[in-house]
């Protein structure tokens, strides 16, 4: 299994006990809809290795986590790695929720301007995310929003957006 067909799960912090456990810290809304995982893909020099889950213990979005046949020894080793799940289970979102890698190539349409291009990818900056769009060669960024996002058209690959007034021309005025 690829990166491309599994989505970012989280990230192997530290070793936890003597036992070979591990605190994991999920990066997600909601780390309850994990609570039953049988195992997760750790990325270790850039393949992703299928590590199966003997117990779980939830503290908010800091897991502790038992995975079968780890030593401690082994379990240092992967302090720092990123986790990943496949894509296929990630739970169906509906109305104006979107998943970030989803909307990638998207076109996106402003109720004024009509549409502005196209999501090359969303940047997770840490005020709030930007839709990164294409217009050619010229950049756009707006942020990531309920307030600006009106409608997301999965059938379509469409977003429909209502940009703050003179955003937009931030961007594309004198090119």
């Amino acid at each position: 299994m690829t990166k491309e067909e599994c989505f970012y799960l989280g990230r192997i912090t530290k070793p936890f006990g003597v036992k070979g456990q591990m605190v994991i810290y999920l990066d997600v809304d909601d780390p309850a809809r994990y609570a039953n995982l049988d195992g997760v893909l750790v990325e270790v020099k850039d393949n992703l290795i299928p590590y199966f889950i003997q117990d779980l213990t939830f503290n908010s979005n800091k897991v502790i986590v038992t995975f079968e046949e780890l030593t401690a020894d082994e379990a240092q080793a992967l302090a720092g790695h990123d986790i990943y799940l496949p894509l296929s289970m990630l739970p169906k979102l509906e109305g104006n929720q979107f998943y970030f890698h989803e909307v990638t190539g998207w076109e996106v349409i402003d109720e004024d301007k009509g549409p502005i291009g196209t999501i090359k990818t969303i940047l997770d900056n840490p005020a709030q995310p930007l839709f990164q769009i294409m217009q050619g060669n010229v950049e756009i960024l707006i942020p990531v929003v309920d307030p600006i996002i009106k409608k997301v058209a999965r059938d379509e690959q469409k977003l429909y957006i209502s940009a703050p007034p003179g955003l937009i021309d931030l961007y594309t005025e004198g090119r």
